[in-house]
């Protein structure tokens, strides 16, 4: 049975395809670029399952008659199926973290290197869409870390202008102590929330 439509899905941490015709639905998750796989529950009037394992796949045949037992679904049938909506999607976006001295904007060294994998990044995937986040740990007033993460993205916007990218590819924002990868109490360092999040898509 071949699909008359096809319907894409497509989240952070989630990738699914469904393929419908007039008496069947399919639908498969898929794990994502980075090697996660996200949960799904595909539900209807009769029923629901979900989907937490890659590739793992289940139809339905009517509103009225609830999902089948999911089954995996090999690869070969996966591009049969689905084959050409996968060469359409756009590549995933990249993801780069840099981090900082304590109360700086001066990098550390390994993010110096991290930072030279930036710009070919964006050559490969000829990116116009480029945000620069800067973010801080708990030391410090509220204010003032805003401050300091939006000084720490401007010196990344900086190296990358001055390697060549359009300004207007590049949106800069600061989240100050507000979205820390790792949670802590107030007045608390954190080297890992010393940071610029660069996201190319």
């Amino acid at each position: 049975m071949k699909p008359h439509g096809l319907i894409l899905l497509g989240l952070t941490f989630l990738l699914c395809l469904a393929a419908c015709s007039r008496d069947r639905c399919v639908v498969v998750l898929l794990p994502h670029p980075d090697g996660t796989t996200g949960k799904l529950i595909v539900s209807n009037q009769g029923g629901s399952q979900l989907l937490q394992e890659p590739n793992l796949a289940t139809g339905i045949q009517s509103a009225e008659r609830a999902p089948s037992s999911p089954e995996l679904m090999g690869e070969e049938k996966i591009q049969e199926i689905f084959g050409k909506a996968l060469l359409a999607l756009p590549p995933p976006p990249i993801h780069f973290l840099l981090y900082f001295k304590t109360n700086t904007t001066e990098l550390t060294d390994g993010s110096r290197k991290i930072l030279s994998k930036v710009l070919p990044a964006i050559a490969d995937h000829e990116s116009t869409d480029v945000s620069v986040v800067g973010h801080t740990d708990r030391v410090g007033t509220r204010d003032y870390n805003f401050h300091l993460a939006l000084e720490r993205a401007l010196l990344v916007q900086k190296i990358l202008l001055h390697l060549g990218i359009d300004p207007q590819f590049i949106e800069v924002t600061s989240h100050g102590e507000d979205n820390p990868l790792i949670q802590t109490e107030d007045e608390v360092r954190e080297p890992r929330n010393r940071r610029v999040e660069v996201v190319v898509r």
